[in-house]
C-alpha cells in the first residue's frame, strides 16, 4: 500500500484525495497535512469568538461555472447538488457581471462544506496545524518535515499550496526543480485582500434588500455579503477589501487595518447595529492573477517517487480550476504509483 502525503487541505488538495481514493480504493494510503487549524483553506467558513451557531465565509462567496467547465466537470456538480452541499444562486448580487451561459451557486452550509465533503469521501488522515519547511529524497521515498511534528516517510507528495510558499521549501524540491519549472512557479502571481466577518445579535436588523454587491464608489472595500438571520442566530456582514487596499497594507498586521475597514464600512453603510462579534482575515494569496505559463494543471517535479505540484497557480483560481487541477494531478500519480 503506497503512503501519499497530500499538502494543503483546500479544494485542491481534497478533490485530490477523494479522486485517488476512488482510483486506488485500498491500494494508498491517504495523509493530509494543513498548517492551519482546520480545513476550507481559501473555502473556509469561519464562527465568531463565541463559538456560537453563526457562520460567514471568509474566503470565496460562491461558485461560477462556465458552459465547458460544467460539461466537464458536471460529475462533482451533480455530487454536490444530490448532497444538498450546493445549489443554484437565486438571491440578488448588486454589480455580479455575467457572460452567456455561465451559472451560479451558492452553498447552504459554507464554502468549507464542499472541502468537508471531498475529505470525507477519501478516508483520508488529517493532520492540522502541520507547517510543511522541508521535503528530503530518501531512496525511493520522501521525507516531509513540519515545524511541529518532526519528520515522515512518503511514497508520493501532493503540495497544493501557492506557488510562491512552494519556492519557499527547504531540502530537495529546489535541486530537483528544472530551470525552467523554477521560472514557472516564479511566474505565478497573487493578488492579497483582507476580508473582515462581522457577527450581529439575534434581534439585529441591517435592513439591507440584497444579499451581496460589489462597491464601485470605494477605493478599500470592494465586496460586501450579507448572510440573514434566522430564529436564534442573528445575522452577518462579510467585506472584502480592494486588492490595492490589500497590496497597500500587507505587511501590516491585521489588528491594525481591521479598524481602517471598518471605518470604510461605517461610511459606506452608516447606523448598523454594534456587532457581537468580528473575525479579520488576511489572504496574502488570494486570487491568481497570473498562472503558471500554459496552465498545465500540475507540475510533476520528480516522477517516481512522484513529487507533484498542484492547485489554481497551475490553472485559475475558483472551484472549476482546483477540480481541473486535481484531475490533472491525478494521472501523474497514478502513473508513478503503478508499476511501469
Amino acid at each position: 500500500m503506497s503512503r501519499v502525503l497530500i499538502v494543503g487541505a483546500g479544494l485542491t488538495g481534497s478533490v485530490c484525495a477523494c479522486l485517488l481514493r476512488r482510483a486506488l480504493q485500498g491500494g494508498v494510503h491517504i495523509v493530509v497535512w494543513d498548517k492551519a487549524r482546520g480545513s476550507g483553506g481559501r473555502m473556509s467558513t469561519t464562527r465568531p469568538p463565541d463559538s456560537s451557531s453563526q457562520s460567514a465565509d471568509l474566503g470565496a462567496q460562491y461558485v461560477t461555472t462556465t458552459p465547458p467547465f460544467y460539461k466537464s466537470h458536471f460529475r462533482f456538480y451533480s455530487e454536490l447538488v444530490s448532497a444538498g452541499l450546493l445549489q443554484p444562486l437565486d438571491s440578488l448580487v448588486e454589480g455580479l457581471k455575467h457572460r452567456d451561459g455561465d451559472q451560479d451557486y451558492m452553498t447552504p452550509h459554507g464554502m468549507s462544506s464542499l472541502v468537508k465533503h471531498f475529505l470525507s469521501e477519501s478516508g483520508a488522515e488529517l493532520f492540522f496545524e502541520r507547517h510543511v519547511t522541508g521535503l528530503y529524497r530518501r531512496g525511493a521515498s520522501w521525507e516531509v518535515q513540519s515545524k511541529t511534528a518532526g519528520s515522515e516517510m512518503f511514497d508520493a507528495v501532493v503540495l497544493t499550496m501557492p506557488a510562491p510558499q512552494i519556492l519557499q521549501l527547504q531540502g530537495d524540491l529546489g535541486p530537483s526543480l528544472s530551470v525552467q519549472q523554477q521560472q514557472h512557479l516564479k511566474a505565478v502571481e497573487f493578488s492579497s485582500r483582507f476580508s473582515v466577518a462581522l457577527f450581529f445579535p439575534p434581534d439585529a436588523d441591517l435592513s439591507l434588500l440584497w444579499t451581496a454587491r460589489y462597491v464601485t464608489d470605494s477605493q478599500s472595500v470592494v465586496y460586501l455579503k450579507h448572510n440573514a438571520g434566522v430564529p436564534g442566530r442573528g445575522p452577518s456582514l462579510v467585506v472584502h477589501s480592494s486588492v490595492g487596499f490589500g497590496l497597500q497594507h500587507l505587511e501590516e498586521d491585521k489588528e491594525a487595518v481591521q479598524p481602517i475597514i471598518l471605518r470604510e464600512l461605517e461610511r459606506l453603510l452608516p447606523g448598523l447595529p454594534r456587532p457581537i462579534g468580528i473575525k479579520c482575515q488576511k489572504w496574502r494569496y488570494s486570487q491568481v492573477l497570473a498562472a503558471a505559463p500554459g496552465r498545465p494543471g500540475h507540475m510533476t517535479v520528480v516522477a517516481r517517487p512522484p513529487l507533484v505540484c498542484a492547485g489554481d497557480s497551475f490553472v485559475r483560481s475558483g472551484f472549476d480550476g482546483c477540480v481541473a487541477s486535481a484531475l490533472s494531478a491525478l494521472s501523474a500519480l497514478r502513473a508513478g504509483l503503478t508499476d511501469p
